[in-house]
């Protein structure tokens, strides 16, 4: 079999206005601006940015009170929103759209009894933020085996 691969490949728009806001934090405030998490999935970008001083942080604790926080391309959940306030930062979000239309879609499934099934990878951002969403309605399923440990009947309104 021939694969073809499109050359150049390029990021996903999501992406693209993550790294854009980025860039245009830097240009308004300077490099000293916290990112929670990775901006996007790529060494290469994360480096840049690095290089330019932007600090890249795992906890909201790591990030001074009242700086310049942007939140990644894969979105935050609630409680993360919450500490970000608590800590009196001055926030940016920088959440591909795709993935708010993801959290905005568990809410409102949720708030109307569904139970929500999310394929996904525990641990990744994308799936961290979602879950946080509506932790009490979202089911997470990684592989085969989980979808046969599901314990749905036929009178439950499932999303996914």
């Amino acid at each position: 079999m021939r694969i073809l691969l499109a050359n150049p490949r390029g990021f996903c728009a999501g992406v693209n206005m993550a790294i854009e806001c980025l860039e245009e934090c830097i240009r308004t405030f300077g490099p000293d601006i916290f990112v929670y998490h990775e901006i996007v999935h790529n060494k290469y970008v994360v480096d840049r940015f690095s290089r330019q001083g932007v600090t890249f942080v795992d906890s909201i604790s790591e990030v001074p009170q009242g700086a310049i926080l942007l939140y990644s391309a894969h979105g935050v959940s609630p409680e993360i929103r919450e500490q970000a306030r608590l800590r009196d930062l001055r926030t940016i979000d920088a959440t591909c759209p795709l993935v708010t239309k993801v959290h905005i879609e568990a809410v409102k499934y949720a708030q109307a009894g569904y139970n929500i099934v999310l394929i996904g990878h525990e641990g990744h951002d994308e799936v961290i933020g979602t879950m946080g969403e509506a932790p009490e309605s979202i089911t997470l399923v990684e592989t085969p085996d989980d979808v046969d440990q599901l314990t749905f009947t036929t009178a439950d309104k499932l999303a996914y």
